[in-house]
């Protein structure tokens, strides 16, 4: 292995929503103990960090993203004691940790906003956006990303606060010195407990126009787009660099920021290890190509054509340049097999296929939990079994402009955050082994055949499929060094792609439908019958044809 290579580049992480993976006191609530309690199981799948989604203080408005003490850890989650007893026996293991960064908004009830908006002179007043009503309106015409106006009007000052999620998450005015340098000292005191590095939320939003213009409204649009002036904003290079020099650059740490919005040109900038930004960046192309115009809860079928000329454009924008993360799953993310796979007939093979197609490429992977057993989304009859505020504002605005409840749960069937968020499945004991109370969002009924235990029990199940995948990575240099190429570029159900490293060749050959395929391509051909077959899906070893969601990697002999 090379020695030169950034540790966080042959790595493999796996993210874990604290309050869905494991409950150790009934409450119904996941938390640290669960987790702690849970770390051989990951070492055993052979993941290298651990990203853990927010486990500060909150009044938990947006699930933990509505931070309400950055330095105390949520009473349902435990204590800062079991906080510390996780990240050493994390380290024991032989595994990093890397925490949620949240400083593009905190929560209405952090003590910066209770002091910002008592008056107009209040010291901290500026750490947030003020801003008083335009012609008896709010200032702008922006819209929350969670539905409704990006403003809230508070009459103690007779202003409006900006707040592009939810109105109890204030946005952060990053233009206030002070401000940032609250934010490095809290940063350090994460990073001098020994965390190995953070995954930035919304980054890219940290800096806005501070003229706050107007944005683009459409016909039948309730609210204005204003997007472009606050992402990827005017100073948000400088807000980078000055995050990594005064906080970050101490310490030898993986950073990620999660980046709506940015194009691959952008991301050459924020990662380019010259420029000192972030190591990589989430990316949402990719998972927007089955959306149709008007955003996400507006469906299209996926098209393939799309999603491989999208991901090899990644894949050599950022070759010797920056460096890509891979993913397919998040908490903000439908379960993938169900998405872009078979969560029927086919789910296992899918959900191999899939892993194998994302694996195989150059970056760092992200596994969500629960994808290394195949997952599914779920489908709740009552909008009362969801809990994400997105979903449910979405409901309650569709509902106001026509949509019938049918229609908006089918969106919500296909891309409603909760999908993510049910319990992990375990066991086929009561409420899949996650808890031993009443969980706090419902498990997927499918857990009796789809848990940890029976994929353990399984050699071929698909958590040993991923545990595979990740040994691959630690011994072959070139999926972490070699160029990418794709192939049968046009093809509507192959996805397939060649990396190269000096005389060594990986051919990943996906089938992305649930029908056979001939591969008529005779160079292709030509490896699949010649080449050595590294892994596949399947248990005998096919020729030019490709079963339902086939996958089979070949190695040059």
């Amino acid at each position: 292995m090379s020695v030169n290579v950034e540790w966080w580049k042959q790595s493999v992480v796996y993210q874990i929503y604290p309050r869905s993976f494991m409950d150790s006191n009934g409450d119904g609530i996941g938390d640290i103990q669960g987790i702690i309690g849970k770390l051989d199981y990951l070492k055993l799948l052979g993941v290298d960090v651990i990203w853990l989604s927010p486990v500060y203080d909150s009044p938990n408005d947006d699930n933990g993203y509505d931070i309400r003490n950055y330095q105390a850890i949520m009473n349902e989650f435990g204590t800062m004691a079991d906080f510390d007893q996780m990240l050493t026996e994390a380290h024991n293991r032989g595994m990093k940790l890397v925490m949620d960064l949240v400083v593009n908004h905190t929560s209405d009830e952090h003590t910066w906003f209770v002091e910002s908006k008592k008056s107009k002179d209040n010291p901290y007043r500026d750490f947030y956006f003020w801003r008083e009503g335009k012609d008896g309106k709010e200032p702008n015409n922006w819209g929350s990303v969670f539905g409704g106006s990006a403003w809230q009007y508070d009459e103690t000052t007779d202003e409006y606060y900006l707040h592009l999620f939810s109105k109890k998450q204030p946005d952060l005015n990053w233009e206030t010195p002070k401000l940032r340098e609250e934010v490095y000292n809290m940063m350090k005191f994460w990073l001098d407990k020994g965390i190995d590095g953070f995954r930035m939320d919304v980054i890219n939003m940290i800096s806005k126009n501070p003229k706050l213009p107007d944005g683009d409204q459409g016909e039948g649009q309730l609210y204005g787009d204003g997007g472009r002036y606050f992402m990827n904003g005017p100073r948000i290079h400088e807000f980078l660099q000055e995050i990594n020099q005064e906080a970050m650059s101490k310490y030898p740490i993986m950073t990620v920021g999660e980046m709506p919005g940015a194009s691959p040109e952008d991301a050459v900038l924020y990662t380019d290890p010259e420029r000192k930004e972030v190591n990589m960046i989430f990316t949402f192309e990719h998972m927007n190509l089955d959306s149709a115009p008007g955003g996400k809860w507006n469906l299209k079928p996926l098209d393939l054509v799309e999603l491989k000329e999208n991901l090899a454009k990644w894949q050599k924008a950022l070759h010797n340049k920056g460096w890509n993360s891979l993913y397919w799953n998040n908490h903000d993310q439908p379960r993938i097999v169900s998405r872009f796979g078979d969560d029927g007939k086919y789910r296992v093979e899918s959900a191999k296929m899939l892993a194998a197609c994302l694996h195989f490429m150059q970056g760092t992977p992200y596994i969500y939990q629960g994808e290394e057993i195949g997952m599914t989304n779920v489908k709740f009859a009552s909008l009362d079994d969801y809990r994400d505020i997105e979903t449910i504002n979405m409901y309650h605005e569709r509902k106001e402009l026509g949509y019938s409840h049918e229609e908006i749960m089918a969106s919500i069937y296909v891309k409603g955050r909760d999908n993510a968020r049910t319990p992990m499945q375990w066991d086929s004991t009561k409420n899949a082994g996650f808890s031993a109370g009443t969980p706090w969002i419902k498990v997927n009924p499918r857990y009796k055949e789809i848990n940890a235990k029976a994929a353990l029990e399984d050699s071929q199940s698909i958590f040993y499929f991923y545990q595979k995948l990740i040994q691959l990575r630690k011994e072959l240099d070139i999926i972490t060094e070699g160029d990418f190429e794709l192939l049968l570029r046009d093809h509507p159900q192959l996805f397939v792609y060649e990396r190269k490293l000096n005389d060594e060749r990986l051919l990943v050959v996906c089938n992305f439908s649930g029908e056979e395929v001939t591969v008529d391509d005779e160079a292709v051909s030509t490896k699949l019958k010649n080449d050595e077959v590294l892994l596949g899906n399947y248990e005998t070893e096919g020729a030019n044809v490709l079963r339902p969601y086939e996958v089979i990697v070949l190695k040059n002999n």
